[in-house]
């Protein structure tokens, strides 16, 4: 095995040139304190403005130009603290910090939660002529359009201000959720084939899945799920409080349901989600024949879950995070050369990646930053291809961040979940293209196509299964259904054997307790995106790999886009239609194509 499984070390060994850059934020905890006074001493500056924005443009002008300032000195500020707890939640003092911030960032939303009930009783017509009149609004055009697009569901100023303030108590269900499963959740360790027993953590599990030791790869998948099984009341019932908070706002708001909050939100067609399910469910076979293949591939007579990561190839390469980095950057040449230097600085040079395993540090890997910090990424690198493939993947996301941040003004500067995902696959798929073609060996191919499949698995296999998982979760919630612990476990495990097929046997309680192993579930439909996304990387990063300069520059275009556009709109700009299956069923093709050429490789 790896030697990042044999040892987990202490935050304090990692060495600093592999730490996320926390003083190009703030110098040190102590002048985020200062920060946090600072702030807290500011925000009675925003209560004279409510009830006076109908006074004028001028007026209006000056409210934006206070409460976004504060907005992003609060959003630099939880940030810093979040960041710091996720790469050791063992870190009471930054575990602290986010409580504080998250206080504050609950009181800022409840001082400014008059906002928009305030801009709707002034009209859409008073407000297009002072976005007119006014040249500090001008660029609000987009931003007043979309207000009154969810005119409907805006409350009133005090149901407003409610809503703002339970903010902060309902977002302990997704503290506590990281709590459970980062910092109180103990696995039992693991025996390796040569003897040597080995702490099991949420940092590398995953290289544990990766192995060829079967023994030790079961023993971690069983140890692993039977970890989350020893809590399946306590994650049932902080998960079902999730749940309810998301039907809680929709019914605040007065939707249909907590799918339709979450669709209307960044004025998204219920088509995009029904054609996924639908177009997911028409390709199941697909998934069934690559079953087949790995099953004879790894030479077993009943394949079973944990061998889903377990390596065919007979050598496996070991890519370093310089490696990974030099490789990503000459895949994104077609992008240009701005693009390019910005990504490999940020790299090697401005420290945006957590690298390396710790005691401690979160489970999986993400990308998050403030319009006025790097795109900082954590994550657990490991010297494989896996690793390589999560880093570029976040590394999409923070490309995406760092050209919406540079080209949008604040207000613009983010982007939706929804086209998120898009950002990270493609960075993905361009890698891999390149990669490929690095070596032409048949150990390394079929390398390349494992590093494949494992990205298709979790985002064209797990989220649409998770997907239609919490549909049905918050419609029997909805319905006023009870649901149990085994109820989840019941059904996670029945959508997952119509995915794996008569090929994988089925362990049906740790099978079942997979839902609680992503806190993605948190996010009221968050995880479907993740397939919508990785369909719409594939339809055009073929399109960039074709040799389409035009196709290039519009999706840099698309990156810069921020949310001055909706999201179905923005990926329109970059040329593809997402209320269409189109994408969707040539994800699927690229997939049976890999599977084909698995297929060949292993039987030669």
């Amino acid at each position: 095995m790896a030697d990042g499984a044999k040892t987990v070390p202490p935050r304090s060994e990692v060495p600093a040139q592999y730490k996320w850059n926390a003083e190009s934020v703030f110098a040190n905890r102590d002048a985020w304190r200062q920060e946090l006074g600072a702030i807290n001493t500011a925000l009675p500056q925003l209560t004279p403005y409510q009830g006076t924005l109908s006074q004028g443009a001028s007026r209006l002008a000056d409210w934006f130009e206070l409460s976004q300032g504060l907005a992003r000195r609060v959003g630099k500020l939880f940030f810093y603290a979040r960041m710091s707890q996720a790469c050791d939640t063992g870190d009471q003092e930054a575990i602290g910090m986010t409580g504080q911030a998250g206080g504050l960032f609950s009181r800022f939303a409840a001082a400014t939660s008059f906002e928009a009930p305030e801009l709707l009783a002034l009209g859409e017509a008073t407000l297009k002529s002072w976005v007119s009149s006014e040249t500090r609004l001008a660029h609000y055009a987009q931003y007043f359009n979309d207000l009154f697009r969810q005119q409907q569901h805006v409350r009133s100023p005090e149901v407003e201000e409610v809503l703002a303030l339970v903010r902060e108590p309902f977002s302990q269900v997704d503290n506590t959720e990281e709590m459970m499963t980062s910092t109180d959740l103990q696995f039992k360790p693991v025996t390796s084939s040569n003897g040597a027993v080995i702490p099991l953590a949420q940092s590398n599990i995953g290289t544990f899945m990766d192995s060829p030791d079967r023994p030790a790869r079961q023993q971690a998948w069983e140890n692993y799920a039977d970890g989350y099984l020893s809590l399946k009341q306590t994650l049932t019932s902080n998960y079902l409080a999730s749940v309810k908070r998301d039907i809680f706002y929709a019914r605040a708001r007065r939707y249909p349901s907590a799918l339709e909050a979450s669709l209307f939100q960044n004025n998204i067609p219920r088509a995009v989600f029904d054609n996924l399910i639908a177009t997911y469910r028409k390709n199941i076979p697909t998934w069934h024949q690559y079953w087949a293949i790995r099953r004879k591939a790894l030479g077993v007579e009943t394949l079973n879950p944990y061998d889903i990561w377990a390596p065919i190839s007979q050598k496996p390469p070991v890519v370093s995070y310089e490696q990974s980095v030099e490789w990503i950057c000459a895949a994104m040449k077609p992008l240009g050369a701005d693009y390019v230097t910005a990504l490999r600085r940020g790299c090697l040079e401005e420290r945006w990646v957590d690298v390396y395993p710790n005691q401690g540090k979160s489970q999986g890997a993400f990308s998050y930053g403030t319009y006025d910090t790097h795109p900082f990424i954590m994550m657990s690198y490991d010297d494989n291809l896996s690793a390589m493939s999560t880093l570029t993947h976040e590394l999409g996301h923070s490309m995406h961040s760092y050209l919406s941040r540079k080209t949008q003004p604040f207000i613009y500067g983010d982007y939706s979940l929804f086209v998120a995902e898009v950002a990270s696959n493609f960075h993905q798929a361009m890698t891999r293209a390149h990669v490929f073609g690095v070596n032409a060996g048949p150990q390394f191919q079929i390398a390349m196509i494992e590093e494949a499949m494992q990205n298709l698995h979790r985002y064209f296999f797990i989220m649409p299964t998770l997907a239609s998982f919490e549909l049905e979760v918050h419609q029997r919630v909805e319905a006023g259904k009870a649901v149990t612990a085994g109820d989840l476990i019941d059904l996670m495990v029945d959508l997952f054997a119509e995915g794996y097929g008569s090929e994988m046997r089925i362990d049906r309680q740790r099978v079942g307790i997979t839902w609680a192993q992503f806190g993605h579930l948190y996010s009221n439909f968050y995880v479907y995106q993740y397939a919508t996304g990785i369909s719409a990387a594939h339809y055009l990063s073929d399109r960039i790999l074709d040799g389409d300069a035009e196709a290039a520059q519009n999706y840099v275009r698309f990156l810069s886009s921020g949310s001055s556009v909706y999201p179905v709109d923005a990926l329109k700009l970059a040329g593809v239609d997402m209320t269409h299956p189109e994408a969707v069923e040539t994800t699927f093709a690229i997939l049976a194509g890999y599977v084909s050429k698995l297929g060949e490789l292993t039987s030669a």
